[in-house]
């Protein structure tokens, strides 16, 4: 597919964004999430999980690496942030390569660098930077 598209967004618009975003996620096998730390990739994340019909507490996965989440429609959504993790072999030893390009389901990955190896099909980069104007953030979607 390879088509790239820019937005530009000020924090009070991240749901309306995520709507963008949710509707690539029906297709997607893995969506992955960079930019600087504070620049909203899960806030953006926690809009899109809402947005895909996620229901109830959604947090942030920084501890426990990876959370899962499913919508009534029953596709499975799990919500990774690999910050902390040291390296892909980690990854795959704690059985959480098991859980991508899983059926019916989408990773939504924070920090995926280091397990971009893993990546064979279907994924969907989303980049969030912060604008000049800190109010505003500048998102990257590459298909």
């Amino acid at each position: 597919m390879n088509q790239e598209k820019k937005i530009i967004y000020s924090l009070d618009q991240v749901d309306s964004v995520a709507v963008e975003l949710a509707s690539i996620a029906k297709k997607a096998a893995i969506m992955t999430f960079t930019g600087p730390l504070g620049a909203g990739k899960t806030t953006m994340v926690r809009s899109l999980l809402r947005a895909c019909g996620v229901k109830g507490t959604i947090t942030s996965p920084t501890y426990t690496y990876v959370n899962l989440y499913k919508n009534s429609q029953g596709r499975t959504f799990y919500h990774f942030d690999l910050y902390r993790i040291e390296s892909v072999d980690d990854f795959v030893q704690a059985g959480f390569n098991e859980y991508l390009y899983a059926p019916n389901s989408v990773a939504l990955i924070e920090w995926p660098d280091i397990i971009a190896p893993l990546f064979f099909d279907n994924v969907c980069h989303v980049s969030i930077d912060y604008c000049p104007d800190l109010d505003k953030r500048v998102m990257i979607i590459k298909t």
